[in-house]
């Protein structure tokens, strides 16, 4: 049996568990404090991301014939690493050559790496808030959650669901056919896990961790070799993913290229080429809609792919028992790091006539104004406003902010964050629009850009959402009203549209959050996506069984 299997299989048998009852619960704990990292952890971390910086990034035995690294910070440091730069075909040949022990291993010892890896992520999470936080635009707190426990969460919920569908089948039987008068026909019967092979990884910008866990994990734990491609704007973190990851292969004694990291430039990208090599057989994308369905089209035929892709999330407002925390809390969703997530909300849809509210009526004007001035509240102080917003993390996301204020009648102007003068700023840019009148609402606006949309009633709000979510995508979708009737036909019209909807949320929760074995992340039932984070279709069409039969004696 496994040591790293043994050390961690109380971690994987809560995660069974959990994955069935689908309540909180997480090994990797989110809160940043010394008490539970250590008290030098903060300082810690700090101190192994700038020993990176301005230099070469070490990754012992890597293949890689000369150095690459272009990455920019939105928070105006210098970062100047330099990653290994390796051929497709080099890295393809590495990883070929390192697969027949990997798909050899038992589950459990492919388990146990999977579990120690995100064991040491966990314990490095200071560094890797640092890395994500830099690269990525994202406050330093978010950065700390999303890019280190609430990404290891969604790591170990891949290794979970894919040890669960494994396992599903036993390695041995004993087939036992009566043959009436004469013996019996006995049968012993070995089930082999058979991996795919190559698996590629092509990571994002934003969130470079949160995004790529769930693919590279199910991919490892079910024995397919992996090439990690990132973002060429956020390689660090998955860069150092990547070198914890080849430690823990090689101390348990695999060769460290089943875990490989394909770093290039903007403009000498090698994403393509690796995404038409016909050694390539899973490919996990996270991006953009256009490039999805180019790895689609040219993936080849043999090739499962697997992509989260861009889509337009809305709220439907119909009515309220608590005007001032649904304000509240949409206020947060639109400005949680700049908009830039993939749950965030962009269309707003308000009742022309307005809606009814613990306050009394509320007009249209008066409910848009009433979200306008709960941003306004949060972000009034700059120092809470660049930890909830964070930066921006590229330049075409603040160039669209700026020129989208023509889009519609500008209810909140976009704004930099006083004090933040050296980063990349742009506070929620927030437009009135009235539906049919414009169509700029009916695509993704990346950023933080987002519309109030008047329209006749909720009815056709709900309709109009739906719709949207069908044809151009959606990943989430949230309503408030008082009543049954309107939350019954919105879950019916989300449910169809393959969106998860939130109800009324004015608390703590928020639309833009996704919780580890609890929520499915993504359905793959409309255009935003073909997969869903983390379901048993994610992990079973990784590997297939193959039966080996031998005669026994009766």
């Amino acid at each position: 049996m496994s040591a790293f299997f043994e050390a961690h299989k109380s971690t994987l048998e809560k995660a069974l568990e959990v994955s069935k009852t689908r309540d909180y619960w997480s090994p990797y704990p989110e809160v940043a404090s010394g008490k539970i990292y250590g008290e030098t952890a903060k300082d810690d971390g700090a101190a192994a991301f700038k020993s990176v910086l301005g230099g070469p990034f070490k990754l012992e035995g890597h293949p890689g014939e000369s150095t690459v690294g272009a990455e920019q910070s939105p928070y105006g440091i210098d970062l100047d690493i330099a990653y290994p730069k390796a051929s497709p075909a080099g890295l393809l040949k590495a990883s070929s050559d390192a697969a027949t022990g990997w798909a050899k291993a038992s589950i459990e010892e492919r388990t146990g790496v999977c579990l120690e890896i995100l064991d040491r992520l966990n314990k490095r999470s200071f560094e890797m808030a640092n890395a994500v936080s830099q690269t990525t635009g994202q406050a330093f707190m978010m950065a700390f959650q999303a890019g280190g426990p609430h990404a290891q969460d969604r790591g170990l919920e891949a290794v979970t669901y894919a040890y669960a569908e494994m396992t599903r089948t036993p390695q041995t039987a004993v087939w036992t056919k009566p043959q009436g008068k004469h013996d019996p026909l006995v049968l012993e019967k070995r089930y082999r896990v058979v991996p795919r092979g190559t698996a590629l990884v092509i990571g994002c910008a934003t969130f470079p961790t949160w995004n790529s866990y769930p693919g590279l994990f199910a991919s490892l734990a079910t024995g397919n070799t992996v090439i990690v491609k990132p973002h060429p704007g956020a390689i660090l973190p998955l860069a150092i993913t990547v070198q914890i990851g080849r430690d823990v292969l090689k101390e348990a004694g695999f060769d460290p290229n089943v875990l490989l990291l394909a770093a290039d430039e903007p403009g000498s990208e090698i994403t393509k080429e690796l995404v038409e090599a016909p050694q390539v057989h899973i490919i996990d994308f996270t991006g953009s809609n256009s490039f999805g369905r180019w790895v689609r089209d040219n993936a080849g035929p043999d090739t499962q792919v697997y992509t989260e892709e861009a889509g337009v999330n809305s709220i439907v407002v119909a009515s309220t028992d608590n005007f001032r925390g649904m304000c509240s809390n949409i206020a947060f969703s639109l400005s949680l790091y700049s908009g830039q997530m993939c749950t965030a909300p962009q269309n707003i849809y308000v009742p022309d006539g307005g809606i009814e509210t613990d306050e009394g009526h509320k007009s249209f004007d008066e409910v848009a104004d009433g979200i306008g001035k709960a941003v306004d509240k949060l972000l009034s102080d700059p120092a809470r406003a660049g930890g909830v917003c964070g930066a921006i993390a590229g330049d075409v996301t603040a160039d669209r902010v700026q020129s989208s204020a023509s889009l519609g009648a500008v209810l909140r102007p976009s704004a930099q964050i006083e004090g933040m003068e050296s980063a990349r700023t742009a506070t929620p840019l927030i437009l009135k629009v009235r539906e049919g009148e414009t169509e700029a609402h009916h695509e993704e606006q990346f950023g933080p850009i987002s519309f109030v949309i008047a329209v006749s009633d909720a009815k056709e709000a709900i309709e109009r959402a739906a719709d949207l979510a069908s044809t151009k995508g959606a990943i989430t979708a949230s309503v408030y009203a008082t009543d049954d009737e309107t939350l019954d036909a919105a879950a019916d019209a989300f449910a169809s549209a393959g969106v998860s909807l939130s109800c009324n949320l004015t608390g703590g929760i928020f639309v833009n959050q996704s919780a580890a074995f609890s929520d499915y992340h993504v359905t793959g039932a409309n255009p935003a996506g073909n997969a869903s984070l983390t379901d048993a279709a994610f992990v079973a069409n990784r590997f297939r069984i193959a039966a080996t039969r031998r005669h026994m004696a009766a």
